[in-house]
């Protein structure tokens, strides 16, 4: 059975309110902001594979102003076939609205085929590197603190491996204070050996992933030498069947570590267990999130990992292919996944859409993460296979709607955000610093997006951007919990998650009409636990043991 085939069942009537105004609307400001960036997937007419996937993004603060900046990963010529040249592209925010072109003085001019994208302070020295991957030598960029970066793969010990890798992400899965390097590689595949495939039998199509021979994922531990030791076999993550395109980080069994689940195109999900002893279990089946609901897997794209429906407990989503629909699970008492999407009124209405990139937000602060999908097709002659589906195809923003319920807002927040695109890469981030949760959407073969989130609905937030001082530096992995008299709303703050990208480090929570929080927790990864109580609505940083402070506005 392949990833094309449709999925049998009913469809369940979903629990949806009534339309309303969604409270928000999303202004494209690209051409305002100054980005102007084309991916370039090297395409000449060979049907390559790499060329289908698109690239990813991230939100980062790179020079530590306070202030989020974004990079925009390239791909590149094959070999023997030179059209123009390309690079990942880094655009410094110039704090009023607007951004600037800092590539090639900060160091990042790098020729490579690059896929994905990883953002953290490997070191905890203070400032943000950058891991970079690609068809081919994925790259570690060690930032110098002076506006420029440095190739420090080799030095790290990672050079040496050619592979096609796709999504990565950052965690401290021992705890011991340094952020490890997981990577998502995808098939065995290079330009010398491709397979040919065909629609007709004469001309050359793109293959499906069933045409190629899995490639295992790596984990590398930090020494925290500057160097990475690789524990892939050691620790249990060794597979060579997986075809791995995203990765979320989640602590599915409440235990304080961190567990991974990783989405597989055409092959059953993992969600890899830590044992708390430098190895991983894979529990994806015991848990229900390896197969659809009728026992097929399915074409994993993008994950991410949140508690969307404030039961305190982390619920997921993985996009799949066209006719698979979205994945929403929703956590048992008992530990184990139900998916919930078509109850939820996520599955029909994404039945006929491909998705990649998706993330969880709460995109009208009203104290509910709501669900946004991008989505586009690998073939631009779909058209003339199947009538349902286009190449270029909308994206997907569920308002959550609370009781389960979701509702797909995307036409009614803005005219630009919600015309057909062949959607990529999707990260989140405050990069205007109002409050609110702004978007970054990458295509394939075609332009990124930046989208301003203007909430009109009068709602307020609180932000909190962690310091760890015991824990890793940005503190990837811990819990952030606030409570209301509307209930606890939680939070992880995280590397990874969408398809090939980066979201801010920053967590928001949606206050509503209210003024302030009773009361906010902080569960550090070191296991440090800090109460404080009837914060206002507003930003804070949080230094772990040293307090918390409310920054400046703006």
């Amino acid at each position: 059975m392949t990833r094309r085939d449709l999925l049998l069942g009913s469809l369940a009537t979903p629990l949806v309110a009534a339309a309303s105004d969604p409270g928000f609307r999303l202004v494209d400001a690209t051409a305002a902001a100054g980005i102007q960036f084309q991916h370039y997937s090297g395409a000449f007419g060979a049907k390559y594979l790499p060329e289908t996937l698109g690239a990813g993004c991230a939100f980062l603060d790179y020079d530590n102003d306070g202030w989020l900046d974004i990079l925009l990963i390239n791909g590149a010529d094959w070999p023997g076939h030179k059209r123009r040249s390309s690079t990942m592209r880094l655009y410094r925010n110039n704090r009023n609205g607007t951004f600037t072109d800092v590539t090639e003085k900060a160091g990042l001019a790098v020729p490579m085929y690059g896929m994905g994208v990883a953002v953290a302070d490997y070191d905890n020295d203070g400032f943000p590197d950058i891991f970079v991957t690609a068809v081919g030598q994925s790259r570690l960029f060690h930032n110098t603190g002076q506006g420029r970066y440095v190739d420090v793969t080799e030095k790290a010990g990672l050079g040496g491996r050619d592979s096609f890798s796709t999504s990565a992400m950052w965690f401290d899965f021992d705890r011991d204070g340094r952020l490890d390097l997981f990577v998502c590689n995808y098939v065995k595949w290079s330009a010398e050996h491709e397979v040919f495939c065909s629609v007709d039998g004469t001309h050359k199509s793109y293959c499906t992933p069933e045409a190629y021979r899995g490639s295992t994922c790596w984990l590398f531990r930090n020494k925290g030498d500057g160097t990475f030791e690789d524990v892939t076999a050691k620790s249990g993550i060794f597979d060579t069947t997986s075809k791995s395109l995203g990765v979320a980080s989640i602590d599915y069994d409440h235990d304080g570590w961190p567990d991974l689940l990783v989405a597989n195109d055409t092959q059953p999900n993992k969600l890899y267990r830590n044992l708390k002893n430098g190895t991983f279990e894979d529990v994806a089946v015991r848990a229900g999130v390896a197969f659809s609901e009728d026992g097929k897997a399915r074409a994993g794209m993008g994950v991410d990992v949140a508690d969307f429906d404030n039961s305190g407990a982390p619920g997921i989503v993985i996009t799949n292919f066209d006719n698979e629909m979205i994945a929403l699970y929703r956590q048992s008492r008992g530990g184990t996944y139900s998916d919930v999407a078509l109850e939820s009124g996520v599955g029909k209405a994404s039945r006929n859409s491909l998705g990649f990139g998706c993330l969880f937000f709460d995109a009208d602060l009203d104290g509910r993460l709501d669900l946004l999908a991008v989505n586009g097709h690998i073939d631009e002659t779909v058209r003339n296979i199947r009538s349902n589906a286009g190449y270029a195809q909308a994206p997907h923003l569920f308002l959550n709607q609370g009781k389960g319920g979701f509702r797909d807002v995307a036409s009614e927040v803005g005219r630009e955000f919600a015309a057909p695109k062949v959607g990529r890469g999707l990260a989140s981030g405050d990069f205007d610093r109002d409050g609110d949760v702004d978007l970054l959407i990458t295509t394939n073969q075609g332009p990124a997006f930046l989208y301003r989130n203007d909430v009109t609905n009068g709602n307020r937030s609180l932000r909190v951007r962690l310091v760890g001082t015991k824990s890793n530096r940005d503190a990837i992995g811990a819990v952030v919990r606030l409570s209301s008299p509307d209930g606890t709303q939680s939070r992880m703050v995280k590397s990874g998650s969408s398809y090939l990208c980066q979201s801010e480090f920053a967590v928001t929570f949606g206050l509503g009409k209210r003024t302030n929080a009773d009361r906010l927790v902080i569960e550090w990864p070191s296991g440090l636990v800090e109460d404080y109580k009837n914060l206002a609505a507003g930003s804070y940083v949080c230094q772990e043991t040293r307090g918390i402070q409310a920054m400046a506005r703006y």
